[in-house]
């Protein structure tokens, strides 16, 4: 690597020299508020670096790390949910007489895996970014455990969360192990020439790309592979649910348009028919699931499913507008999401969530303000 190589990495750098930075004044200081000021802080410079990384793009970082405005756009988007969800997470916190400063901590963790996802053009660092992301996950939503009024709906969410997390890596690494084992290559780019192999490579090829796609199915919480997401939703503390819907979506589907950018899907095939399938019955599922919950975080986890499925959509299409299209859907969802979630965090503290139907009735004559961000962003989801 030389020096022109980590121009382009700079987004990254700074987020991870911010990381340090904190770890070490939580070490030597413990103030929330500092703590808070500081993430803001590397947020805030991780997104001003991203018009100088832009210069002289494309470009390769080793054979693990491509950075294209593909990639600065998805880290742009990534880091700027990140800030919004760290600003929604202070006031919370503020509420809570434990040790707080972690927590920002954990967000940075988790904001850094999802950007290193975006930029990755190799199986070894798909993974990486994956488990930093899900690993910084784990406690997040196990976050505040020693608060009795919901400790139980925490710690089961998290451990519904390693489960899943657990399976999709399984399904993943043996999914990238077929790949490896035909084409020697773990290079997204690399893998672009699947004609020409032989019948029983093609179907070990298949069958690799059907085990990754099973795996990324798990972190966008798509039928068949959703079981738990809404239980996880529900109990995890609501700012981190807006980052579990907002960043850890966008980051794994910047992947998945990425991987699927250079191995082709084509139209009729088993991949595509399988994905159009997963398509169809997550906007089934997640619609009428939707429809007979009474907790407005789990009406939100299959809201998100649903959307994800009509993602999908766009994605078999795979013509020119696909992934422009898909970019400016994930957007406008994003930013609904965190209005959503964002009254949700606004209305709760960590001794209880508010969180049923019936404790929204009348919230226009008490609080307007949120209602009326809550119905903007409800109206918004369900016309997206």
């Amino acid at each position: 690597m030389t020096l022109q190589d980590l121009h382009p990495l700079l987004p990254l750098l700074v987020l991870s020299g911010s990381i340090v930075i904190v770890m070490l004044v939580i070490a030597f200081q413990r103030n929330h508020r500092l703590i808070f000021v500081l993430s803001l802080l590397g947020l805030v410079l991780s997104i001003v670096s991203l018009p100088v990384a832009s210069v002289g793009l494309p470009r390769s970082v080793t054979p693990l790390v491509t950075v294209d405005g593909f990639a600065i756009f998805y880290m742009g988007m990534i880091l700027a949910t990140s800030l919004v969800v760290v600003l929604l997470s202070f006031s919370y916190l503020e509420r809570t007489t434990g040790d707080r400063e972690e927590y920002y901590l954990l967000i940075l963790l988790a904001t850094l895996g999802a950007t290193v996802l975006v930029v990755s053009n190799h199986f070894v660092s798909f993974f990486l970014g994956l488990e930093t992301l899900s690993i910084s996950l784990y406690a997040l939503i196990a976050w505040d455990y020693e608060n009795p009024s919901g400790a139980l709906h925490r710690i089961e969410a998290a451990i519904k969360y390693l489960i899943l997390a657990a399976a999709a890596s399984a399904f993943l690494l043996f999914g990238m192990a077929l790949v490896y084992v035909v084409l020697g290559t773990m290079q997204f780019n690399q893998m672009t020439s699947l004609s020409g192999l032989s019948a029983a490579d093609s179907v070990l090829v298949t069958i690799g790309l059907s085990l990754i796609i099973v795996g990324i199915g798990f972190k966008l919480a798509l039928v068949p592979f959703h079981m738990w997401a809404p239980d996880v939703y529900q109990g995890a503390p609501a700012p981190v649910t807006a980052f579990v819907a907002t960043v850890s979506k966008a980051g794994i589907f910047g992947l998945l348009l990425r991987l699927f950018a250079f191995v082709p899907v084509p139209i009729g095939g088993n991949l595509w028919n399988v994905l159009a399938l997963i398509a169809i019955l997550s906007m089934l599922a997640g619609n009428i699931l939707a429809v007979i919950q009474s907790n407005v975080k789990r009406i939100l986890a299959y809201s998100s499913i649903a959307h994800f499925g009509y993602l999908l959509v766009a994605f078999l299409a795979a013509n020119s507008l696909s992934t422009s299209a898909m970019t400016f859907y994930l957007v406008v969802y994003i930013i609904t999401s965190l209005m959503a979630f964002g009254v949700i965090a606004l209305l709760s503290d960590p001794e209880k969530e508010f969180e049923e139907l019936e404790e929204y009735r009348g919230l226009f004559r008490q609080r307007r303000g949120p209602a009326i961000f809550m119905t903007l962003a409800l109206l918004s989801l369900a016309s997206l």
